[in-house]
């Protein structure tokens, strides 16, 4: 069967945390650290991001077989790994940069996107504020960014936040995990 290549772009909090959950699910092919939903002209730093004064968002983009997941299937899984009821905030991490936000690339993406956030608010308490937007550009951040967790899984950032999302996936997604 031919490949089913599709794009998906995700921010929920420290794109660290997002992008090692998806780098271990099954027909995810690539998973790119970065930055979207700003307006500051050119491509922001790291630094200019953390100041929260670009608009931007860390984010990562997935590029994935539409054969082996679906776009909806990956949208569960994303919902359902990080916060999407606290609004600028995952965790210790604080600002409209960390904000929990889909990126659309299509009509047909947005209006799935519309139909998992309803579908998943009957696990939460609070109300999902996750934002829902066509995405305009994409920066993607410095190599050092890339495949964080994969690089530095004993460092204390990666213990106490990135592994308990890695626990949440494994046992609400086993069956979606490489």
């Amino acid at each position: 069967m031919p490949k089913n290549i599709q794009i998906a772009t995700l921010g929920g909090g420290c794109f660290w945390c997002t992008e090692a959950v998806f780098q271990h699910v099954k027909g995810v092919e690539k998973v790119v650290s970065g930055y979207s939903g700003g307006n500051a002209p050119g491509k922001p730093t790291y630094r200019e991001i953390c100041s929260g004064l670009t608009g931007h968002a860390e984010v990562i983009q997935i590029t994935f077989d539409a054969n082996i997941v679906s776009y909806e299937n990956l949208l569960v899984i994303f919902m359902t790994t990080h916060d999407p009821t606290t609004l600028n905030r995952q965790g210790a991490d604080r600002g409209t940069q960390y904000r929990s936000v889909i990126y659309h690339h299509n009509q047909i993406q947005e209006k799935i996107a519309a139909e998992v956030l309803v579908q998943v608010q009957q696990f939460y308490k609070n109300k999902i504020v996750t934002e829902i937007s066509p995405l305009n550009i994409f920066y993607d951040a410095t190599e050092e960014h890339q495949d964080f967790y994969k690089k530095n899984n004993g460092q204390g950032y990666c213990i106490y936040v990135i592994e308990p999302k890695l626990a949440k996936l494994r046992d609400l997604h086993a069956d979606k995990l490489v």
